[in-house]
């Protein structure tokens, strides 16, 4: 029995990692697939070989398009299926909306940076080793510069780089841009046109959509996290940097396991019904270069807070050289939008269609408070905000939540049960 490769998003075959008659086991990585600016690694889902490969590296794919077959040794491959019904396609792209209104493509309409076609993995791999991607030989799809180009260059071979085209002040706009109904685009030499990037019209349609379509209401809480900091200092001590508990992971568990207490805010909304989700998937909003990225941490109220921290941790660490798997992404069922490292008193986000409700987490900084017998005090405190969408809940419960969630931070141990 065959079982096909499907690729359930839009982009580019990168790379094919195995060859056919190559044998593989469930979870080896088969092949690379550039979806905008991110690289995903397609992984076995099944034992057995790999009997067919009906996409070539550079061909486009679409969502819910069959690349390859995996069966067992000698068995006859069926022809690949075709790229999946308008209805299955529409659902696919729903499934992976957070990577598609998260990521970034700026090689699409000549929008290149230093004006050279290279792979995520390329430009973060020049970057470290202080290379001019524009003195290295793509031998890529259309001259695409990869991996394996930065490997082998040699500085001492190389050509002069060619200066990086730079977008002349006054430059028309490209076809098809549309300034703002009613707005003069302002022209003259005090002005540059940029083309937006695919990553943000995206962020745009989502936004706008969010933001017209869903009713918002907002509650926040001012939070002790002192008894939280002791506990992340004495949980860390002794431990390999790889393996510490970070301030966010322990918001994530917290979140998490207020969720149970309120099933209803781990929703999805659809129009005439509400999905209400059995099992709490937290995505994790994770900043990049290019823009913003939701990883998602699956189980969350279940699994250990160790195990928690480093797939988190190896996760975030994908994000950000964009190279994340597929089951790093989608599927998130509520999220965490984490600002403390960025100095931030207070902040609201806004919710991810079709979640129901999105938590912004502040800075936790030191400020006076009044202690229980009356006295002034220093302490730590830090204000979260969960937004909601009023169509699957009430003031009330969103105020529930936090007061929940304000207990479950300024009680910690509670975290490691």
């Amino acid at each position: 029995m065959t079982t096909p490769i499907t690729i359930a998003m839009e982009g580019m075959l990168l790379n094919w990692i195995k060859s056919v008659g190559d044998s593989v086991k469930t979870g080896d990585i088969i092949a690379e697939v550039e979806a905008d600016k991110a690289t995903i690694e397609v992984a076995a889902e099944a034992d057995g070989v790999l009997l067919e490969q009906s996409v070539k590296v550079g061909d486009n794919i679409a969502n819910g398009q069959t690349i390859g077959l995996i069966g067992a040794n000698g068995e006859a491959p069926t022809a690949a299926a075709p790229v999946a019904p308008a209805q299955a396609v529409a659902e696919a792209r729903a499934a992976g909306a957070a990577v598609i209104a998260a990521v970034s493509a700026p090689e699409v309409n000549g929008n290149l940076p230093d004006g050279v076609k290279a792979s995520p993995i390329a430009r973060k791999m020049a970057e470290e080793r202080g290379i001019d991607l524009r003195q290295v030989t793509g031998t890529g799809p259309g001259g695409r510069i990869v991996k394996e180009d930065v490997e082998a260059f040699n500085p001492a071979k190389a050509a002069p780089a060619a200066p990086a085209p730079v977008a002349a002040p006054t430059a028309a706009p490209s076809a098809g841009f549309q300034p703002v109904p009613g707005r003069k685009l302002p022209e003259g030499a005090d002005v540059e046109y940029i083309d937006l990037t695919t990553m943000r019209k995206r962020i745009v349609a989502v936004t706008v959509e969010s933001k017209q379509q869903v009713p918002h209401f907002y509650v926040t809480t001012d939070i002790d996290v002192e008894a939280l900091l002791n506990l992340r200092k004495q949980i860390n001590e002794g431990l390999p940097d790889d393996s510490k508990v970070s301030v966010n992971d322990l918001i994530v568990k917290a979140s998490a396991l207020t969720l149970r207490q309120f099933p209803n805010l781990n929703s999805h909304y659809y129009g005439d019904r509400i999905v209400r989700h059995k099992r709490i998937h937290i995505g994790i909003a994770v900043a990049i270069p290019t823009g913003l990225l939701n990883v998602v941490a699956r189980d969350a109220d279940k699994v250990s807070l160790g195990t928690l921290a480093k797939t988190n941790k190896e996760m975030i660490a994908r994000a950000r050289e964009g190279k994340v798997k597929p089951e790093d992404i989608g599927g998130a069922t509520f999220t965490v939008s984490n600002l403390g490292p960025y100095d931030v008193e207070h902040f609201l986000a806004i919710i991810n269609p079709p979640e129901a409700a999105i938590m912004a987490v502040a800075t936790a900084l030191k400020v006076p408070v009044v202690k229980a017998d009356g006295t002034l005090g220093v302490g730590n405190r830090m204000k979260c905000t969960i937004s909601v969408d009023h169509r699957v809940s009430d003031g009330a419960e969103g105020a529930q939540f936090m007061q929940a969630f304000k207990g479950m931070i300024e009680n910690p141990m509670r975290l490691l049960l």
